[in-house]
């Protein structure tokens, strides 16, 4: 199990960066044919791209779920997401020419992506009591103090000195409302 950080952590990361979200959706479960290589197909390619430090993949998450079924991905560029999915000699293209191929538009297997190119300082993320996920797994985990200490602050937008959320309040409604 995942080291539990029990602390408030933010996320950093050099630079600008690209969150690639990819996934797929069984319209016809009964069509497994379909279905199963488009499943299959992702996790050798994040092998492939894992095994491959300069690829520009600095990690991913799997977001299980039916009838859909996602990746968030981490990218140092759109470049390198861009190279890899058209590289003829990576896992990419002939999964990608495949689904065309024996899916195509057809209705039995959806699938979809969509890329997000972050500037440098453009995010914010916290973590409380969690072990490194997401962008705090793909970059840096850093304690969400001072300038971190708040959202704005993790926008560069403060200097963290906003303070958080007073849950005080929030605790005395629950009680007049249960």
């Amino acid at each position: 199990m995942a080291q539990i950080i029990p602390q408030r952590m933010a996320a950093e990361i050099d630079g600008s960066f690209v969150v690639f979200l990819i996934g797929m959706r069984i319209n016809k479960l009964w069509k497994v044919h379909k279905w199963l290589p488009v499943f299959r197909a992702m996790p050798a390619m994040l092998e492939e791209l894992s095994a491959n430090p300069d690829s520009g993949l600095l990690g991913f998450r799997y977001q299980p779920g039916f009838p859909n079924f996602s990746v968030v991905q981490y990218w140092r560029s759109f470049e390198h997401l861009h190279t890899y999915a058209r590289d003829r000699r990576g896992w990419h293209y002939p999964a990608w020419a495949a689904f065309n191929r024996k899916v195509g538009m057809n209705g039995d297997v959806g699938i979809w992506h969509e890329t997000y190119c972050v500037a440098e300082g453009q995010y914010e993320s916290f973590y409380g009591n969690m072990p490194a996920y997401g962008l705090g797994r793909a970059g840096r985990l850093v304690p969400a103090i001072g300038r971190k200490n708040t959202a704005k602050g993790r926008l560069n937008q403060s200097q963290g000195e906003d303070a958080p959320l007073d849950t005080a309040g929030v605790e005395k409604r629950k009680e007049v409302t249960a």
